[in-house]
């Protein structure tokens, strides 16, 4: 019912970092504020870093490659994409070099070869299956009708993950759920899902990281915040993506990160206690009280510190649901 905290710093406390890569690492191509220091501070320290991304698009020989142009020199064995999660979850439900039906790009692709399947592109090649993944802003109408054929006659449908929006350079584009949509209107069909935040995705992550004490880090909290919960480890939520302050202090019990920081910097530091205080909650110089309308907060010092007292006032009030108190005037005082 309120943040963590951890007397040393996140690198030395975990083993490995399960990185989301937009709006964690970088943004519309460019890395990060932050985030490149940071990820070398945390290596030099013994974590392990994995970069873990519901985009199926590019494959993890592409991803590396971009990171290393960023200055994060990353093997394609450290990245994990939903297009190989979904490739093991086909694979556990068809034969061995069955056919699969690819709504998608090149990382599907390379993903269910790597499961020993064939990628095909029509649903006259009678597929086995059909996996859905994110095929960037050009994919061609007729690739959806494709997929309605082979579902219609009865053919089992997996979709990478169901993300609704993707981040962009220019702004925030529909991702792989909305695609997934058309084809469930169309069909009225439901597809398997692999990636963040279910199961699929989370058991990928580890099989192929060996991680045995992972903290997830990430910037949304319904994949990767989620994720975690779902995969009962510990998570790292950084306010450089798409959640700002308001949309964390709602957040339900599943959505609730153990930690929260600024940026990637936050991995090489310890996390402050949030500490019971009369009827509401301290961190540092700030204290943080639910009345009955609305988060009262009060104090002075690090702004993160008093977002971490008011999510604790605001998730103990709003117990097993979301906090609906009016926190704007709280928020108000925190530059974040």
């Amino acid at each position: 019912m309120r943040p963590a905290s951890s007397p040393r710093a996140l690198s030395e406390a975990y083993d490995t970092a399960l990185l989301d890569l937009d709006g964690v690492v970088y943004a519309g191509g460019h890395a990060i504020a932050h985030a490149v220091d940071s990820l070398a501070e945390a290596r030099k320290a013994g974590m392990g870093l994995a970069y873990v991304t519901n985009n199926a698009l590019r494959t993890p020989d592409a991803v590396a490659g971009h990171l290393g142009e960023l200055g994060i020199p990353t093997e394609a064995g450290d990245v994990i994409t939903s297009a190989q999660a979904v490739a093991r979850l086909v694979s556990d439900q068809v034969p061995q070099g069955a056919r699969v039906l690819v709504i998608g790009g090149e990382g599907l692709r390379v993903a269910l070869r790597e499961r020993g399947l064939e990628p095909v592109d029509s649903a006259e090649d009678e597929p086995v299956a059909v996996v859905q993944g994110y095929g960037g802003p050009d994919m061609a109408w007729g690739r959806f009708a494709e997929a309605c054929y082979a579902i219609a006659a009865g053919v089992p449908w997996f979709a990478s993950n169901t993300d609704l929006t993707i981040p962009s350079a220019r702004g925030i584009a529909p991702g792989n759920g909305a695609a997934v949509e058309v084809v469930r209107i169309a069909t009225g069909a439901e597809p398997q899902v692999a990636g963040k935040p279910l199961p699929p995705m989370h058991r990928e992550t580890i099989l192929r990281t060996g991680a045995r004490s992972p903290l997830v880090v990430g910037d949304r909290l319904d994949t990767d915040i989620e994720g975690a919960f779902n995969g009962e480890v510990d998570s790292l939520l950084v306010l450089t993506g798409v959640t700002d302050a308001a949309q964390l202090l709602a957040a339900p019990p599943q959505h609730r990160p153990t930690y929260v920081d600024r940026d990637l910097r936050g991995v090489l530091t310890g996390q402050p206690e949030v500490t019971e205080d009369g009827d509401g909650f301290r961190c540092g110089g700030w204290t943080a009280t639910a009345g009955d309308e609305r988060l009262e907060l009060a104090g002075d010092g690090e702004a993160l510190d008093g977002l971490r007292a008011l999510c604790a006032a605001a998730w103990t009030a709003a117990g097993d649901g979301s906090c609906a108190l009016d926190a704007a005037k709280a928020l108000a005082r925190l530059e974040l």
